[in-house]
This record gives C-alpha cells, structure tokens and sequence, in this order.
C-alpha cells in the first residue's frame, strides 16, 4: 500500500468520486476487489447508482432563498446534514487508523458513524474518541454500532452490550445477510476469512459466524435487551418488511441492498424508498444507502421520502488515500453540493425537499 496524502485538495479531489481511481492504485487487488465489487455479474452495482439519476428535478424559482440550512432531525440529535457514514467492516486494511481516523472525521464533520462489529479498531477505543474529539457544535460526537445475528445469541448480547457501555447511541441490526453471496471476486482472490471446513467453495452458502433462522422474534429479543436504546433494521426493501419491523419495536428504518455484495439483480434502494416512506408514513426515520455519490443523491433520496442517507465506499477512498482528511473531506463535499442542490432546486431546509420538486411537479 502506497502512503496517502495528507490534504485532498491538493490532490485536486473536487468530487468523492475522484478519488475512486486513487483508492485503487493506493490498494492491494484483493483488498481493492472486496471494496469495490459486487455480487453475480454486479449488475445491481451499477444500478444503484444510476437509479438516483431519476426522476429529474422540477425546481421552484423566485422563492426569496437568504441562508440554506443543511441540518435535519434524528432520533433525537439535531445533526448539521442528514449524511451518514455506513457501517464499512475492517478499515485497517484501507489505512492504518482505520476506524479511529473515520471516527474522528465524523466528529469534526457532524457526521454520525455507524461502527461495523467487524472492526479492526476496538470499541472502546472508539468511545474514546468520540468523547474526546472535537465537533463542529462543541457537542459530543456520537456513534451507532452495526451488528448480525451471531449462531451464539450470547456473542451477539456481549457486542451490543460493550457497545452501548462504549457509547453507542443506537444500535443497527443488519437482516439481509442470511446466506453467502456469490462475491465471485473475492472468491478468486481467496477473500473474505471463511474457514475451510471441507465444504467445496461453489458449495457453500451458509455464513459460519451468522444465524441463518433470524425471524422478528429475534428483533423482539434485541429490542428488548437494549431497552431505551433505538434499534434500526438495517437490509429493508419492501413496504410490508418496513412495516413489520416497526410493529416489532425499530425506531428505524433502513433501505439497503448490502452495496449490492449479496445478491445480484435485486431492486436497487432508489426505487424501493419512496413505497417504504410511504407505507411508513413518518413514524418512524427512514434512511437510505447504496450508491450514493452526489449531494443531488442527497437532495432526490430526501425528495423520495428519506430523512437521512448512508455513504459507505466513498468515505472509504477517502480514508484508503487521505486517511483522516479524505474522510472529512467526503462529507464536506456532499453536504456543500447538497446547499448547492437545495438552492437550486428551491429549498431552504431539508424538510422543503418534498416529491413536488420532482418531475413532473405536483
């Protein structure tokens, strides 16, 4: 691995994606693979990204705009924009500080971090920095921690319980990952840490590590064990799914496809939010990830029903070139092309970022 430089704009990164192409000159090819690909033919990786092309923008002009104001509303926090870093596993294989450098990046951003359990930084750690580091408010900075379904219910309650003592602030349950994927890539590289256990590798589909029964019991169990704590369920891509896990106590609701890494052709998160939003119907939060690339991503998720989105691989080219800096620098560049997006389109808060600015208008 290549050093990284240490401030993006020298570097010319005036858009995340410019340093896609430096994140995979900088990274070994399997690490490279298992960042980047997706799962099949990755048609669905792809798709991800260009479904947040439409529908086009139906701006409103005249509307006397005097200040852009970025910020939203969660579970409680007031946050200065509404994009958050997802759960990535195993950062230090991208930089060194792996997960500490992206946690200080979402303090000094206002960016809330999902930590994934499958950490090369541990959680206490973690906590600590989030305590410590400074933020742009002079507030605390906060976390999520990201966790499965372990065989060993107990493994799971230990994690979810070291994370809260650590400071998580909501806990998110991943559902989409009962089976393997067929991550062909990785699979070629010999990535991913699944032991050989006899099983001929065309064969296998069951995870090791993860429970395959998980069923909304489960949910119920871990609503239960954190208590007052928010739990999100993380892999939602359809209305009745959505609506079945509020009446099983999430107080969130996130639309995601894994990145496209499980299963190919599957509906990317574009065209499955606005029927969750609306089936929803804001009673809980609804957020989105899954190629998010552009503060006009942003804008169109916001429009299409969500209250926040999720950014998961351009924050990690961030971290794999500029460590720290690139980072931050991912989420400075969404959140000023978001203002730029809201000013165009006509919104001065996020919550004028309604499907009336959508073609055709309404």
């Amino acid at each position: 691995m290549k050093n990284q430089a240490s401030d993006p704009l020298d570097d010319g990164v005036l858009a995340v994606t410019d340093l896609e192409p430096m994140a995979r000159e900088r990274l070994p090819r399997e690490v490279w693979d298992y960042l980047a690909s997706g799962a099949g033919d990755q048609r669905t990786l792809d798709q991800n990204i260009e479904a947040w092309q439409s529908p086009p923008f139906a701006p409103k002009v005249m509307m006397g705009l005097v200040a852009i104001d970025t910020s939203i509303a969660l579970l409680g926090r007031s946050l200065p924009h509404p994009i958050l870093f997802a759960p990535t596993a195993l950062q230090t294989n991208y930089h060194p500080d792996g997960e500490a450098a992206t946690m200080r990046a979402a303090a000094r951003t206002g960016t809330t971090y999902i930590q994934s359990t499958l950490s090369g930084v541990p959680l206490d750690q973690i906590g600590a920095i989030a305590r410590s580091a400074p933020t742009e408010d002079g507030d605390a900075a906060h976390w999520w921690f990201q966790t499965y379904l372990h065989h060993d219910r107990g493994f799971t309650r230990s994690l979810v319980e070291s994370a809260i003592g650590a400071g998580a602030e909501s806990i998110v349950l991943t559902v989409d990952s009962p089976l393997l994927g067929a991550r062909d890539d990785d699979r070629r590289n010999g990535w991913g840490g699944m032991p050989d256990d006899g099983i001929r590798i065309h064969e296998r589909i069951l995870n090791p590590y993860l429970a395959s029964d998980i069923s909304w019991t489960d949910l119920d169990w871990l609503v239960d064990l954190v208590g007052d704590v928010p739990v999100l369920v993380k892999g939602v891509l359809r209305a009745d799914d959505a609506v079945e896990a509020i009446e099983h106590g999430a107080r969130g609701v996130i639309v995601s496809n894994h990145g496209a890494r499980n299963l190919d052709t599957i509906v990317p998160t574009a065209v499955a939010l606005p029927a969750i939003a609306g089936a929803i119907g804001g009673r809980v939060p609804v957020l989105v990830d899954g190629g998010v690339r552009r503060g006009t991503d942003v804008a169109r998720a916001l429009c299409r029903g969500a209250d926040a989105v999720l950014v998961g691989r351009p924050y990690v080219w961030g971290l794999a070139t500029h460590g720290e800096a690139g980072v931050a620098h991912v989420a400075q560049i969404l959140r000023a092309e978001l203002a730029m997006a809201m000013g165009l389109v006509g919104a001065a808060t996020t919550g004028e970022l309604t499907p009336s600015l959508l073609w055709p208008p309404r």
